[in-house]
């Protein structure tokens, strides 16, 4: 930025002409490298779309938002998720709308499907209240396409040449750890199911889910594995209730996910066999593993606690209307009990856009899915 002043930086952002990630890295604006963007998936990525129906499971009130240009908008965290840096990185000047308040013209660039406490099963986050399970997102999208239709005067086949260049990213499967399975006084699945066995339904119903959008069009998709849960916050308060160590992280939810993380990255192999699919998988758990192993390198000093929260490791409860938040949200890897702060997005965004290596997203990034 040396020789703009911020005045002139101001105008510039205003008028369009950079596209910033980060102050420090902004490009000039152009194109974006693929159509469309679409999003599905629970409250890491919702954007809004709990706002207005009847649910514990929202975040349009501060502090959440507190370091985003819009305030309390809905999103879990206080500035960008994931999704909002992905769609800057692949050169979207605005942000993705969510589904609920999206106008008919804004979805052909891409629209938020995504639901906080929404899991693969229906009953899953019941207890929070009402939400969009992935089947429903689904038959949002559906919905989308007959809008999308009138576009391309009913000519399905432009439409799925269109989406098929579109980029579509997939996170589900967390809230079926967190609000269901280990949940035993509320939801009876731990009970009925081995962790193998569980994790066998959860990828059946991803899978026949995952059909239904490769039959509506969807052939590039990112398909996003679940973080190390058992070493978030919430897991921590839990579990570090009656000791001293703060940073002991559930090895038994752990080793629940990595079950399930390898049972996708086979799923997704699978839809890679289909005709013209480029499907990737977004290894979060290893990512996660990197930023807290890394911590200093990125610039991390807490990384066992809530910027925002009550009670231990500020994870007993999540962030209160109004609460006061820690000072240097830059610091923190965790803006609540469950979810990361912009800080953390940031890199895990980055990582599944450009990372040159295969542990981090397989079989290739998201950068390289755009031109593929």
């Amino acid at each position: 930025m040396d020789g703009i002043g911020i005045n002139a930086l101001a105008l510039i952002l205003t008028l369009g002409l950079l596209n910033c990630v980060s102050l420090g890295e902004c490009v000039p604006n152009a194109q974006p490298q693929v159509p469309c963007f679409f999003i599905f998936g629970d409250s890491l990525v919702d954007n809004g779309n709990n706002n207005g129906i009847l649910t514990l499971a929202r975040a349009n009130y501060r502090p959440y938002g507190i370091d985003f240009p819009e305030g309390a908008s809905g999103r879990f965290t206080n500035g960008k998720t994931i999704v909002d840096v992905l769609a800057q990185l692949l050169g979207f000047r605005g942000l993705i709308p969510p589904y609920a308040t999206a106008q008919n013209n804004a979805i052909l660039r891409g629209v938020n499907f995504a639901s906080g406490a929404s899991g693969l099963r229906r009953e899953t986050g019941r207890n929070l209240g009402d939400h969009y399970h992935f089947a429903e997102q689904v038959e949002h999208f559906r919905s989308a396409i007959q809008t999308m239709k009138r576009n391309f005067k009913g000519n399905d086949t432009m439409l799925t040449d269109y989406l098929g260049k579109c980029i579509f990213y997939v996170g589900m499967g967390s809230n079926d750890y967190l609000n269901n399975y280990f949940m035993p006084n509320l939801y009876t699945t731990s009970y009925q199911y081995s962790q193998k066995a569980y994790s066998t339904i959860l990828l059946q119903e991803y899978s026949q889910q995952l059909s239904q959008l490769y039959d509506l069009g969807v052939r590039k998709a990112a398909i996003v594995g679940l973080g190390q849960i058992g070493c978030i916050p919430y897991e921590l308060a839990r579990l570090n209730n009656n000791t001293n160590n703060n940073r002991t992280c559930n090895d038994n939810i752990n080793k629940a996910i990595a079950i399930y993380n390898a049972g996708l990255l086979q799923m997704v192999k699978q839809f890679n066999t289909k005709p013209g699919a480029k499907f990737v998988y977004v290894n979060t758990f290893e990512s996660s593993k990197d930023l807290v192993s890394n911590a200093d390198t990125y610039g991390f000093s807490v990384i066992d606690k809530g910027c925002c929260g009550v009670g231990r490791n500020n994870g007993q409860i999540t962030c209160l209307p109004y609460q006061t938040p820690c000072q240097d949200r830059t610091k923190y890897l965790f803006w609540d009990a469950f979810h990361p702060t912009e800080a953390a997005n940031l890199i895990y965004a980055k990582k599944a856009y450009s990372s040159p290596s295969t542990s981090d997203v397989y079989p290739m990034n998201i950068q390289q899915l755009a031109i593929a």
